[in-house]
């Protein structure tokens, strides 16, 4: 095949901005659903809910359980000067990476943060790259967070969510994202219990999602783009049930790119390669196409950081079809699905999605890419 080094603007392209939706769909599963097929390269136009038509008994699917926590909050500095505050990670007890805005918060300076009767203040521990910052609390934040914190939102998104429980998905139990695995946001209770009841399968894993994940790849190459380690985790039971469904013919449905990457990056850890992950997306680098389907390794359960980058090129190991929304240009998240679907047969996917009038971004419409 010929050999290719990915710029960045090979993933770029122009959406109408009223294409970006503001507001979720109800209910949630009446999202429209592109379904592409890799072997030909077709297209069907359908509704969230028929997906139980293109699942069968045995196949696994795949879901990131990690909850969104209220990680925007607004503080001041002792000179009255407003800041914001987007915690990104808990470090310990009371320390916290943290996305900072505003005028000079250097290392040493102090943050003050109320709301009602909450009074608590904060020190900048350390300076990071940018407005990244070690934050250190006077008392652990977590369980305040709930009456402290707002939930954040992408800033694509204009328009107040009435209920913060719709950038939640119904799944979601493990606190400590900062932003939704969006995927995952069209299932509805009922939708799961139908695809149960076919006999597909499901297994929770976790990856908590840092605002890194949706930013824009700036370097001219897309190989030098570095992504930010998210903690994730995969459980022994889990492994095993995957493993055992593919040793018995089922199919591993991803439910967006964060399961796609804790799955791959445990077929990484079993087959020895551990973190940094990664230049591991590189391992076939320029390759200016995918090859549809994986070549299947088991996983092994884990618990830990995951930088993988991966972009077209990558092998896949763990992952046989892939639920996603519509994602931003030049993101490594449409890297990723590039690389699943391959790279002219997303562009192709993409483009008939704006002109069908698909809904784009968090709150947008999905793809089942098989």
């Amino acid at each position: 095949m010929e050999r290719k080094m990915w710029k960045t603007s090979d993933f770029d392209y122009e959406l109408p901005p009223e294409r970006i939706a503001q507001t979720p769909i109800e209910p949630r599963d009446a999202a429209r659903l592109m379904v592409v097929h890799r072997k030909g390269g077709r297209f069907e136009h359908r509704i969230f809910r028929d997906l139980p038509h293109y699942l069968r008994p045995g196949d696994v699917l795949v879901i990131n359980d990690s909850r969104v926590i209220p990680a925007r909050l607004f503080a001041h500095k002792p000179s009255g000067g407003q800041v914001e505050i987007l915690l990104l990670r808990q470090l310990d007890g009371t320390r916290w990476e943290a996305l900072v805005g505003g005028k000079r918060i250097r290392k040493g300076g102090r943050l003050l943060i109320q709301r009602g009767n909450i009074h608590l203040e904060a020190q900048v521990a350390e300076e990071l790259e940018g407005p990244r910052r070690v934050l250190e609390f006077d008392t652990p934040i977590g369980p305040l967070l709930r009456d402290l914190g707002h939930t954040p939102l992408p800033p694509y998104i204009q328009q107040p969510l009435q209920d913060p429980e719709r950038y939640q998905t119904v799944y979601a139990r493990v606190e400590g994202s900062a932003a939704a695995p969006t995927a995952g946001l069209h299932f509805t209770p009922e939708l799961l219990a139908t695809l149960r009841a076919q006999g597909v399968l499901l297994a929770r894993v976790t990856l908590h999602i840092g605002i890194d994940t949706f930013k824009p790849v700036t370097t001219e190459y897309v190989a030098e783009h570095t992504l930010h380690s998210e903690w994730a985790s995969i459980s022994p039971e889990t492994a095993q049930l995957i493993n055992q469904a593919r040793l018995e013919g089922g199919r591993v449905i991803a439910v967006g790119t964060t399961a796609v990457r804790t799955l791959e990056t445990a077929a990484l850890h079993a087959a020895g390669i551990t973190a940094p992950l990664q230049n591991v997306g590189a391992q076939n680098e320029g390759l200016s196409e995918a090859h549809p389907g994986i070549s299947w390794h088991p996983i092994t359960a884990f618990e830990g950081p995951t930088d993988l980058f991966i972009y077209p090129g990558f092998r896949f190991r763990a992952v046989d079809a892939l639920i996603t929304n519509f994602h931003l240009p030049r993101s490594s998240l449409l890297m990723l699905v590039s690389a699943f679907a391959g790279y002219e047969l997303t562009r192709r996917a993409y483009q008939v999605a704006i002109v069908e009038g698909y809904r784009f971004y968090s709150f947008g419409d999905a793809m089942l890419i098989l």
